[in-house]
């Protein structure tokens, strides 16, 4: 499976979590299928560190989307919450700084701090998926070459995403099928075959704002 296939897998099982809400204005059964998105995204965030020529380039090319995609995040966000925050590309960014500044630690006790902070800096600043993204991205990477442990520890964040949301809330069911659904994505990253496919570089970059805009407008107009 290339990494074109997992894309577009991703940006389906996206468009579908977003659709739910465009629909319903709360959360469906539509949302269970749009967990497997951001895995597979915080997993092409780890490979992209690896292949990409620049990382400064890349660096900066997720914050000047994040910047672009905040508005249409806002007028599709308005459908279902009356809360700020900031859009995925805020935690891609995020994860990717994450990734990097461990690289250049020579300490790496203080690189996993770093990712810490990274990871609490998400969920302060209310950044999409926050310190579960962030994580999840720096997992994918620093256990690339170690399969068992990589899907381990991602599914140990799920357990700690959901479980004590589960507890909280009287052992709530949809919390378990969530958990359920964020983990399933590992069936296709493992089977991800390294090869890179046909170039979509631009493909998530340009789809996500638009989609977003075209689904609060359908909401406006049809629901």
């Amino acid at each position: 499976m290339s990494n074109f296939v997992l894309k577009i897998i991703a940006i389906i099982t996206m468009f579908i979590d977003h659709l739910g809400y465009a629909l319903y204005g709360k959360f469906s059964p539509l949302n269970y299928i749009g967990r497997l998105a951001f895995p597979i995204f915080a997993f092409g965030i780890s490979e992209g560190y690896f292949h990409t020529s620049s990382k400064k380039n890349y660096l900066m090319r997720l914050f000047l989307f994040a910047i672009a995609s905040q508005a249409p995040f806002m007028f599709f966000t308005s459908i279902f919450s009356t809360g700020f925050s900031l859009n995925i590309f805020f935690t891609l960014f995020t994860g990717l700084v994450a990734i990097i500044g461990y690289e250049q630690c020579k300490n790496k006790y203080v690189g996993l701090l770093l990712v810490a902070c990274l990871g609490l800096t998400a969920d302060t600043l209310h950044m999409d998926y926050g310190y579960f993204g962030v994580f999840a991205i720096f997992i994918f990477h620093i256990f690339k070459e170690k399969k068992l442990l990589m899907n381990l520890s991602f599914i140990a964040l799920c357990l700690l995403k959901y479980v004590p949301l589960f507890i909280r809330y009287n052992f709530y069911l949809p919390y378990f099928v969530l958990c359920l659904c964020t983990i399933l994505p590992l069936v296709f990253i493992n089977l991800y075959n390294g090869k890179k496919g046909p170039n979509t570089k631009y493909l998530l970059y340009g789809f996500y704002p638009v989609h977003l805009i075209l689904l609060y407008l359908f909401n406006l107009l049809f629901v």
